[in-house]
């Protein structure tokens, strides 16, 4: 079958290390989804969401728990099959399609919800295609978990990684998503930004696994030098940081109601 991500954003080596990542802040989620219920235009009480970039299905399950019903959007086969996997017996309906080119019906969705993939795809695009499924009064989101650098733990793995990669950044995924969303007030406006500060227990092996989740153009596990690169990392981490600890993250995120 023919691969229908780009190679820059094929995360087919670290699917099987999303698990041991943090998942967002329920209450986060909480609020968002009676947010979504307050404004629903139709199609009856439950709630229908397009999770775009669904990956292994994280946000996907915390949606689906809370009796929303799902559509799982996913182009990458070992990200996909692990989600499908995980969700054989939840309200959740798996697509193999890109971001921007999602295949769904037009005016079909309550909600539509990027779960740390609206970074990794032409966001204009993506709110066009956020803005086609969705029906009036409809809601888009796009949230990340953010590694609290001022955490005394989180402080120590950064200073590690600076240390080996002096020009490391975090890109898009950090960045405030308010002025992208706004270039497209005629898509999107009544924007709604939340965050939420929590605490993710983990011990060292778990916390390094979660690491090789992270594609970033720094170290490439496929590679000799990426491998080294990243075993130096991990090594440090291994002796510098607790054996077990709780360790701070902060959901973020942006929505938008469709503009009608």
């Amino acid at each position: 079958m023919k691969k229908i991500v780009e190679q820059n954003w094929d995360y087919t080596k670290h699917a099987k290390y999303y698990s041991y990542r943090p998942n967002y802040a329920p209450e986060s989620i909480d609020m968002l989804i009676n947010l979504i219920a307050k404004n629903k235009g139709g199609g009856g009480k439950v709630i229908r969401v397009a999770d775009i970039g669904a990956g292994t299905g994280n946000l996907s399950i915390m949606l689906s728990e809370r009796e929303c019903e799902v559509t799982a959007v996913e182009p990458n086969d070992a990200m996909r099959e692990i989600g499908m996997e995980r969700t054989k017996n939840q309200n959740i309906t798996w697509v193999r399609a890109i971001g921007i080119d999602s295949t769904l019906d037009s005016e079909n969705f309550d909600w539509v919800t990027f779960g740390s993939s609206f970074n990794v795809m032409d966001r204009s695009l993506a709110l066009k295609e956020a803005y086609r499924v969705l029906r009036k009064q409809g809601y888009f989101s796009c949230m990340w978990n953010h590694r609290d650098l001022n955490d005394p733990i989180q402080e120590i793995a950064q200073n590690i990684i600076l240390s080996l990669i002096p020009n490391y950044q975090t890109g898009t995924r950090r960045e405030d998503q308010r002025p992208i969303i706004e270039q497209h007030k005629h898509l999107f406006d009544n924007i709604i930004y939340l965050e939420q500060d929590f605490y993710f227990h983990q011990d060292i092996e778990n916390y390094i696994l979660a690491w090789k989740s992270v594609k970033n153009p720094y170290w490439d596990l496929d590679t000799p030098e990426g491998a080294e690169l990243f075993e130096k990392i991990s090594y440090q981490m291994k002796h510098q940081l607790p054996t077990e600890f709780d360790i701070k993250y902060t959901t973020r995120c942006w929505s938008a109601k469709k503009v009608n």
